[in-house]
């Protein structure tokens, strides 16, 4: 199907009437990941939306075939620019780091921070990783045969994981923190994002001061720890990631103030530590309902690993845990949705975006799309069979974005969660206590009810 310089042409969008007055503000504000798998299933890959009354109405279109999120985030990428009002929310609340910088910005601290993310300096954080999932498989075994909930145990391994690896040292100051601060930023930005009529961030109104004061928090506390690596610096070599962050430089971008030191980490911290904590707590709550597929993984661990602690060779030698990770992925990608603003008019498999238009494609429709996943809400770890994942077309599956702003960090991830993964299923069976986990869009996807699940330690 081509997606640009069409023959035939359709002049309009097609998509949901929604209320008279209010579209579909309603529907996206209780459920925009329901309203968007609607939305595809009534009208089509591409779908015209409008939320909010009259007069303060926006109008974006969400694009959900592959072809299409590739020309978005891909082939045309320079033409859909992260100018959406989402990212001018984050933006304002965690600075302009990678996730947010456009342009030379972008580029510069992209070739700055490139060399700490390449795959043998990410290899060499495998010992963290597994110090942090030893001390969790010692927790559950205090716990014997109880529950416990899969959200907030991975999103603590996760984050102490992360802060380890930033600062060496004051996991535990930077864990306390953020666990008060993230979620009212989180919410805070998102309700923005989605508000047709907001008050200016600086009018003194309650939430205003409640953000202000734990952002304040959080930059504290960063600006504290990059001081003290500062100091540290002249008196031996430091290899946790702030430190060379620090001091990472060259002689065509020069390097990093403190400014932009601190964006960089909050954005490591926040979205890092989210999205792994996503994939890990769903990927061991799917195979926690799925014995079966559970059995096939230990088995595998079993195997190769034996006794001892895996490692970062130990990856390409886990397909079946990785398997099982990617579909846990496909089902619950921790960016469910990710946001565009096209600069120029242009054409989307035989439909026009004027120039201007908000754009989003989405994940979560994207991996449960019929024509792309035969039944798409089973789980099934063989799909990713190395034959079969050759076979589909490459935009049927990006958890991590794709394009010149994929996301950095994508190797890490990875390693974090198979070798997590790999140490918690050696350790414990687990059975499923909760079969389905409620989620809601934030600014990444958050489990908004409990994944428990029983354990039996092995």
């Amino acid at each position: 199907m081509s997606l640009t310089n069409s023959s035939t042409v359709r002049p309009t969008v097609p998509g949901p009437a929604g209320l008279p007055v209010l579209g579909s503000l309603l529907d996206l504000r209780r459920d925009p990941l329901s309203t968007f798998l609607s939305a595809r299933r009534e009208h089509g890959d591409v779908v015209r939306l409008e939320a909010g009354p009259p007069g303060l109405r926006s109008v974006f279109y969400a694009v959900f075939a592959p072809e299409g999120a590739q020309q978005i985030l891909a082939t045309q990428a320079a033409n859909f620019r992260k100018d959406h009002p989402f990212y001018e929310e984050v933006r304002q609340s965690f600075g302009n780091g990678l996730l947010t910088s456009q342009d030379d910005d972008y580029l510069r601290q992209r070739r700055l921070v490139q060399p700490l993310f390449t795959k043998r300096r990410v290899d060499g954080y495998a010992s963290a990783v597994t110090t942090e999932a030893d001390a969790v498989t010692a927790r559950w075994r205090s716990v014997g045969d109880g529950a416990v909930d899969l959200v907030p145990e991975m999103n603590r391994l996760a984050l102490r994981t992360v802060a380890r690896i930033l600062f060496g040292v004051d996991v535990e100051a930077a864990v306390d923190a953020i666990h008060r601060c993230a979620p009212v930023i989180n919410d805070y930005v998102v309700s923005r994002a989605y508000t047709p009529l907001k008050f200016p961030r600086d009018w003194p109104t309650p939430r205003n001061l409640h953000n202000r004061r734990v952002t304040a928090e959080l930059n504290a506390l960063c600006d504290r720890i990059i001081a003290e690596r500062r100091t540290a610096a002249g008196a031996g070599d430091h290899d946790d990631l702030l430190s060379l962050l620090a001091a990472a430089g060259n002689d065509e971008d020069g390097t990093l103030d403190a400014t932009e030191v601190r964006e960089q980490v909050l954005v490591f911290l926040l979205a890092g530590h989210e999205t792994t904590a996503t994939s890990m707590a769903f990927a061991l709550h799917l195979l926690a309902r799925h014995p079966d597929e559970q059995a096939r993984v230990r088995a595998e661990l079993t195997r190769v690993l034996g006794d001892r602690t895996p490692t970062a060779a130990d990856l390409d030698q886990l397909p079946l845990l990785t398997q099982a990770l990617k579909e846990s992925m496909r089902l619950y990608p921790a960016a469910p949705i990710v946001s565009r603003r096209a600069v120029a008019a242009t054409e989307v498999a035989g439909f026009p975006l004027p120039a201007g238009a908000d754009v989003i494609v989405a994940p979560w429709v994207t991996h449960r799309h019929p024509d792309l996943w035969t039944d798409p809400e089973r789980f099934d770890p063989d799909r990713f069979a190395p034959e079969r994942e050759a076979a589909r077309h490459r935009y049927a599956w990006f958890p991590f974005g794709g394009g010149p702003r994929a996301c950095i960090g994508q190797h890490f991830s990875m390693l974090e969660s198979v070798l997590a993964l790999a140490t918690l299923l050696r350790s414990h069976e687990l059975t499923a206590v909760d079969q389905d986990v409620p989620v809601a869009a934030g600014i990444t996807l958050q489990a908004t009810g409990p994944a428990r699940i029983r354990l039996r330690a092995l």
